[in-house]
């Protein structure tokens, strides 16, 4: 059964340009992974600092092994102390 991510990303203040641009850094790599059936950044219009992923992935093994992949590893080195919160709900498709 596919899993749904959705990855809700803050950047602290003044730090927002830095994280957009390794997020976007994510998702070429990321759409070429194995299960990757969708990965979609998008950004909040009223809070230039919210982003969102938007995830679809054939099964919650592939999805951990994206979450162990090297571009990941680099772009938490690179955005250290840059975001304020980071969270990952994960759903399932029922309608």
């Amino acid at each position: 059964m596919p899993l749904t991510i959705i990855a809700d990303i803050r950047a602290e203040a003044g730090r927002e340009d830095l994280v957009h641009a390794e997020l976007a850094k994510l998702v070429a790599p990321t759409r070429a992974e194995a299960g990757c059936l969708q990965y979609d950044l998008h950004r909040a219009h009223e809070d230039g600092r919210h982003f969102f992923f938007y995830e679809t992935w054939e099964d919650r093994d592939l999805w951990q092994a994206h979450m162990a992949a090297p571009h990941i590893a680099s772009y938490l080195a690179a955005t250290e102390g840059a975001v304020a919160s980071f969270t990952v709900t994960e759903m399932e498709r029922v309608a």
